[in-house]
């Protein structure tokens, strides 16, 4: 029976990823744990964990008998960018923790398989910007990307050199009516739908023609299940895998949002996180995930509209301040 610690469950990710785990191997065997004391999301079991604290990680993982860890927390790129050294720390140290304890414990006999996220931030102006291969040019120009160009590294050398079982997926930009945006570039994808559901106007903090690739959530939690369960012996890749799910720019958003609700405006006021963004991939070639674990996103921009806005829930206060 595998026993699933899951740090940073009150985040984007692993809000979902908890409830999902807990579906199939009950929520008893899944730990969710974040730095804050507050079970955001309802999680059958909770631990207060700061990732930073290798001690109190240890001790979370002897008391449950821990199988697997999905190691989350971060900092992300806008967020980073206001305070890079503190990314930089929770973003490195944290791997280093969860990777320094799978060490000791494979070599106790007590195996540890690690998930950790990496981000297509690792890639930067330099790399081929149209269908990025998974082995390319990666020049990072943010904090948040350079710390996860030198995870990639430290997961290919704890494999290679200790054995430890760890993977990872770069995920593009992930959109989710389940929590609300994080502080990620990619985020305006996810603040338009609550704009466009209060009646309001979106102003857009990036150019209406960048192209970025994004994921909706249940292809990315699909993605990250599907290569936890792979066969170690089938993957090939042990930095991180592309995985694509589909590209659009805001205007295209927009223009699929105001099918729906026709009233919708969206203006644009390019801050930062445009030059950041302009760094970034247009779109990814996954197809070594496709061929060493069988990937294959799913959902493409009309269902996920659709989907945004059927979900995501405006209280009457927000009605009320629209109108």
């Amino acid at each position: 029976m595998e026993k699933i610690l899951v740090i940073g469950a009150n985040g984007q990710i692993g809000s979902e990823l908890v409830e999902t785990l807990a579906a199939r191997h009950g929520a008893e065997n899944v730990i969710a744990a974040d730095i804050s004391a507050n079970n955001v999301y309802g999680a059958a079991i909770y631990e207060v964990v700061d990732v930073l604290n290798a001690e109190r990680l240890n001790a979370v993982i002897d008391q449950y008998q821990v199988t697997q860890v999905y190691q989350l927390a971060a900092l992300l790129s806008a967020t980073g960018e206001k305070a890079p050294l503190k990314a930089w720390e929770l973003n490195m140290d944290g791997l280093l923790n969860i990777l320094e304890i799978a060490r000791v414990r494979k070599e106790a006999g007590k195996p540890l398989k690690v998930f950790w996220p990496s981000s297509i931030a690792a890639f930067g102006p330099n790399t081929p910007q149209v269908n990025t291969p998974q082995y390319t040019v990666m020049d990072p120009n943010t904090m948040y990307g350079i710390s996860k160009l030198a995870g990639e590294r430290l997961c290919e050398y704890y494999f290679e050199k200790y054995g430890v079982d760890v993977r990872s997926i770069r995920y593009p930009g992930i959109i989710s009516f389940k929590s609300p945006p994080g502080g990620g570039t990619t985020d305006y994808a996810i603040a338009i739908f609550h704009s466009a559901l209060r009646g309001e106007a979106y102003s857009c903090f990036l150019e209406a023609e960048t192209t970025l690739p994004m994921i909706y959530m249940p292809d990315a939690i699909r993605a990250t299940v599907s290569l936890m369960d792979a066969p170690a012996d089938q993957l090939t890749v042990r930095s991180s895998y592309n995985v694509a799910g589909l590209s659009f720019n805001p205007r295209e958003l927009a223009a699929a949002i105001k099918q729906n609700l026709p009233e919708f405006q969206i203006h644009y006021a390019p801050d930062s996180r445009q030059a950041i963004a302009a760094s970034w991939p247009q779109s990814l070639d996954d197809s070594q995930a496709g061929k060493d674990w069988g990937w294959k996103a799913e959902i493409g921009l009309d269902a996920l509209v659709t989907s945004m806005l059927q979900n995501i829930r405006v209280t009457p206060e927000d009605q009320t301040k629209a109108a």
